[in-house]
Formats: C-alpha cells, sequence, structure tokens
C-alpha cells in the first residue's frame, strides 16, 4: 500500500489553478518590485474583466501572459531570475519557466508592447499604458484587450470575446470601434453567440 496520498480529479484541478495564480502573484510582485511597466493580458486579463461583471462566468486559464516594452526587458530578466524564474526563447516565444525542471506550460509568456505578435498580425500589441489597476495587478484596458483578441482570432479568443458580450462588457456598438477586418470578425461573433 503506498504512503502517496491519492487526489481526485477537482482537487488536481484546483491545484492547477492556483499555480497559475501563484505563478501570476509571483511575476507580478518581481516585476512591480523592481517598477518595471507592464500590463496582465491573455487569459487572466480576460477573467479579471469578466470577474467584475460576474465571478460565476470566469474561466480558468492555463498560462500567464505579460505585456512588456522591449527596451524593459533587461530589466524584467534580472528581475524575474531573481523570483527564481528561468529564462527561455522557443519557437518565437520569450517565456520564464516557473523553475528550472518546468515545461513551456508552466511558464511566464511575453508579449512585447507595440511590436507584431505575429508576422500577418493586423495590429501591433497595445502599449503598457493601455492598463489599469486590476484587483491584484495591472490589466490592459478592455478595447486593448478586445482589439489583442480580435488580432489572434484563435478559438479560446473567440470565446473570450463572446464572455465579454455575455456579462455586458461589450455590445454591438463595439464593431465600429476597429479596423474594417477587426471589426467584421467581432461582427461575427456578436450574430453568431453559439458559434
Amino acid at each position: 500500500m503506498s504512503d502517496v496520498p491519492t487526489i481526485s480529479g477537482w482537487e488536481r484541478v484546483a491545484l492547477a489553478v492556483e499555480q497559475v495564480r501563484d505563478r501570476l502573484r509571483r511575476a507580478v510582485a518581481a516585476l512591480e518590485g523592481a517598477n518595471i511597466p507592464y500590463a496582465v493580458i491573455g487569459g487572466n486579463a480576460a477573467a479579471e474583466w469578466v470577474g467584475r461583471i460576474d465571478q460565476a462566468a470566469v474561466r480558468n486559464t492555463r498560462d500567464v501572459d505579460i505585456l512588456l516594452r522591449r527596451a524593459d526587458f533587461d530589466a524584467a530578466k534580472a528581475a524575474m531570475e531573481s523570483a527564481g524564474f528561468v529564462y527561455r526563447h522557443a519557437a518565437s516565444i520569450d517565456m520564464f519557466l516557473d523553475g528550472p525542471d518546468a515545461k513551456a506550460r508552466d511558464a511566464v509568456h511575453i508579449v512585447f508592447a507595440n511590436e507584431n505578435v505575429r508576422q500577418d498580425s493586423i495590429l501591433p500589441a497595445p502599449d503598457v499604458t493601455e492598463s489599469e489597476p486590476g484587483a491584484s495587478f495591472r490589466v490592459v484596458s478592455l478595447e486593448a484587450l478586445v482589439r489583442m483578441k480580435l488580432t489572434a482570432n484563435r478559438r479560446k479568443d473567440q470565446v473570450h470575446l463572446q464572455d465579454f458580450l455575455d456579462v455586458g462588457l461589450i455590445d454591438s456598438t463595439w464593431p465600429a470601434r476597429f479596423p474594417t477586418e477587426l471589426a467584421a470578425r467581432l461582427q461575427h461573433i456578436i450574430d453568431t453567440p453559439d458559434g
């Protein structure tokens, strides 16, 4: 008989969610401690915005995405490494692994402000100034986050945009805020709420 306690599937899910939250807290503390401008983006930013309206509608995310200026990257690298993160550049992605034995999914992924995330991006990522204080960290503004989600246009981005519509963060007036192609993407999500 093993002395290793077994945990249920629900306990594993709760542990995974808490590990992501802890990673986010430590990364933000490192950046704030070094006075480095940043903004939380991606799934954690979506959760912050949705949670302001309806906590029950918040989706969990498995990674941490942070927006930084390239000019601040060396200082950010030093701050993150002093907090125990390990820098890695792989598959055109700059990331900080959560320890020397961590996998890429256990990392803080960096997106550079004012730069295209992919070569074919319609718009560059926003600047870190397009952010505001959240409950526990600086979060990218809602309009900048919607713009990023429309630019990336992956299924998970479309789902986050549908969540924003469902809780009333955005509405049918929002497509007018964006260039034609992004506006069309958002209008499609508005017009086809069931996918």
